[in-house]
């Protein structure tokens, strides 16, 4: 009998239910978004719905005042989300974390404080070592938007502009056919009866896709050219039709190049610049009035002619070839720019937020991690240590060494 009792006391003493306990959040953030100060960048990181619900879900925002109008968002339309205005840049940089198109200038740099979170582009191409040695002095953890992986693995902010740049360039080249811009006076696609335009596009990556498409949807006839087969399949399967593309071949591209009415170069290198195909003795064949657009020139072109250029003045002629060589073409449509970044920027901000922090984001979002270049002052990013010649440091020995 005292057997049978000991199992029913240990049964009277087995967990009951409970509620759970409603875990309320780990961490408020305070986000600063200063104005651009960078050339003709018209982008902001956060649209005012945004700031409503980082707003909502805790966090302080404050805007430096004018930090939206280039991208037609006044500040009335931030402050009734919910964010702070001001008009001092040094206030703004007391906030915890930075978000911010460009990277910063030396002078915003010497604002911020120690131990900040900044994030920014990183602009490879033009960083000098004095702007790494300043953010390490400064105990800045920094991330990179261009390295930015979702959860397939993509570069979300790069796949997402190169959409709107693929798109975007066939629709400039569709204005500069015109008569109103000195071109041929051409209409992009053509219509019954007449033959329709002719497009060349240098590479079947994401940019080359959505030419390709947009090209295609306006009834031009299009042939895309690539070094890579796989890419090139990929570029056909994605659009769902059939459309002329081929290996780079010095005969087959220069036959294009010379008959075509607008050539769009987007070959992207992963390291250094991009490849120069197209000689400029190749550029003096093409037709008169032709259109080259060379969205690869921030790395620096694709086309021997090629020279950079910017929204005031975005073209210039060469050989009687119409060139449009604006590096940063996104900025040209700058509210759907920063739409696309927003739906990118405001869920790590959130998780930042709800996760206790940026280093548990870090931790838990390999995505976030690959974007991290500087960690409390320490380079973690292999590329910027070689180039500078840097000793970096292993990012997650940094962590655990932390938690």
């Amino acid at each position: 009998m005292s057997r049978i009792a000991d199992i029913a006391k240990q049964a009277l003493m087995q967990p009951q239910e409970a509620m759970q306990e409603i875990k309320s959040k780990k961490n408020s953030l305070y986000i600063g978004i200063p104005k651009e100060t960078s050339f003709q960048e018209n982008r902001i990181a956060l649209t005012p719905f945004s700031v409503a619900l980082l707003v909502n879900n805790g966090h302080e925002v404050i805007i430096e005042a004018g930090a939206g109008v280039a991208a037609n968002f006044t500040d009335t339309d931030y402050s009734e989300q919910g964010a702070k205005i001001v008009y001092d840049k040094k206030v703004v940089y007391q906030a915890d974390l930075i978000i911010k198109i460009a990277p910063p200038t030396e002078d915003e740099i010497e604002m911020m404080k120690m131990g900040q979170v900044l994030f920014s582009t990183l602009q490879m191409a033009t960083m000098k070592v004095e702007f790494i040695h300043s953010l390490m002095k400064k105990k800045i953890t920094a991330l990179s938007f261009e390295y930015l992986r979702d959860e397939g693995n993509i570069l979300s902010v790069v796949r997402a502009m190169s959409e709107i740049v693929g798109a975007t360039s066939v629709l400039i080249a569709a204005e500069y056919l015109s008569n109103v811009f000195e071109g041929k006076g051409l209409m992009l696609g053509g219509i019954t009866g007449v033959p329709p335009t002719e497009i060349v596009i240098l590479g079947a990556g994401t940019v080359g896709e959505y030419a390709a498409r947009t090209a295609i949807a306006l009834g031009a006839e299009v042939k895309v050219f690539d070094s890579s087969i796989f890419r090139l399949r990929r570029l056909q399967n994605n659009i769902g039709s059939r459309v002329f593309t081929s290996v780079i071949q010095p005969n087959v591209l220069e036959k294009a190049l010379c008959s075509c009415d607008v050539a769009i170069g987007a070959i992207r290198a992963n390291h250094g610049r991009s490849p120069c195909l197209v000689s400029e003795e190749t550029v003096s064949k093409m037709k008169a009035h032709s259109i080259i657009i060379d969205v690869s020139i921030d790395q620096g072109g694709c086309f021997e002619t090629s020279q950079v250029t910017n929204h005031t003045v975005p073209t210039f002629r060469k050989h009687d070839v119409i060139h449009y060589c604006v590096p940063n073409i996104a900025s040209r449509v700058s509210r759907t720019a920063t739409y696309a970044l927003t739906n990118i920027f405001t869920p790590i901000l959130l998780d930042i937020g709800e996760m206790g922090g940026i280093m548990n984001v870090i931790w838990e979002r390999p995505g976030v991690r690959n974007a991290i270049y500087l960690y409390q002052g320490q380079l973690t990013n292999q590329d910027l240590a070689d180039r500078f010649n840097i000793p970096p440091k292993d990012l997650d020995l940094l962590i655990v060494s932390n938690r």
